[in-house]
């Protein structure tokens, strides 16, 4: 069995930016292991797979060792193949997801990514979490993942994680977020937990940090840069119980799987 294999940097408009995902058509589900070991096989944040199904399609998304119930970055790449490379024309990509329905469009030169939003809480700091991160925060906030907040940019860029340590924290990631210098805000993202220590960029953490910042600075419409090695650039807006996470792609690779 041969399947089509494209790898594209999301969130980026340059090559060797952004977060690489490798996305995967099938016309069928193949059996969870297989899709498990395609992705540790590919030994990106996220390999994602999608089938087509009447005018929409079934996503899912798997890190190196587990199956995830949301992620941006390849939900972007997976919408930038289907246009760019696959044919599609609708105006609208729909994907049936276990974060349920996710929508896609295109304008102002970004793919739009219309998702939950997800605002935090405040709430007690693990130990973990402190002594993990090396320094503590200002303020920690949980979601679906916790959040870090420090009071600069360049504190953020610094940190450098005991991911041992983050690794024993409960079923969440950690963003860490400041202020942002030439953007409205920054942030970072450790998932060891799920096999990533640090993801590059991470559009699902957006859809906390789109309302925590959207309410601190009083303004809906930000714009966001996550400052891991490789770097990306988010556009992000606010829109009540939804966000929308704009950004760009890049085509990295376009090859062949052979399953037995």
């Amino acid at each position: 069995m041969r399947l089509k294999l494209f790898q594209v940097d999301a969130f980026t408009d340059r090559l060797f930016g952004g977060n690489p995902a490798a996305v995967v058509p099938l016309t069928q589900w193949l059996p969870d292991a297989t899709l498990q070991a395609m992705a540790a096989e590919n030994n990106l944040s996220e390999t994602a797979y999608f089938v087509k199904q009447g005018d929409s399609y079934h996503l899912r998304w798997f890190t190196p060792i587990c199956e995830v119930k949301l992620c941006g970055h390849a939900t972007l790449a997976s919408a930038w193949v289907l246009w760019e490379k696959l044919g599609e024309r609708a105006p609208l990509i729909r994907f049936d997801t276990r974060s349920g329905e996710l929508r896609v469009t295109r304008a102002d030169g970004c793919l739009w990514l219309d998702f939950p939003a997800d605002p935090p809480r405040p709430c007690a700091p693990p130990p973990a979490l402190v002594s993990g991160l090396g320094k503590p925060p200002r303020e920690v906030l949980v979601a679906g993942n916790y959040v870090a907040l420090y009071d600069d940019e360049e504190t953020v860029r610094a940190l450098t994680p005991d991911f041992r340590q983050l690794a024993t924290l409960d079923n969440h990631g950690v963003i860490v977020t400041a202020p942002g210098g030439d953007c409205d805000f920054v942030s970072r993202f450790f998932a060891p937990k799920f096999g990533i220590d640090e993801d590059p960029v991470t559009g699902s953490a957006h859809c906390t940090l789109t309302p925590l910042w959207a309410g601190r600075l009083g303004r809906t419409s930000l714009r966001a840069r996550q400052i891991s090695h490789r770097g990306g650039e988010l556009r992000c807006e606010a829109a009540g119980a939804r966000v929308r996470i704009g950004g760009q792609a890049t085509a990295y690779l376009e090859g062949e799987i052979e399953l037995p």
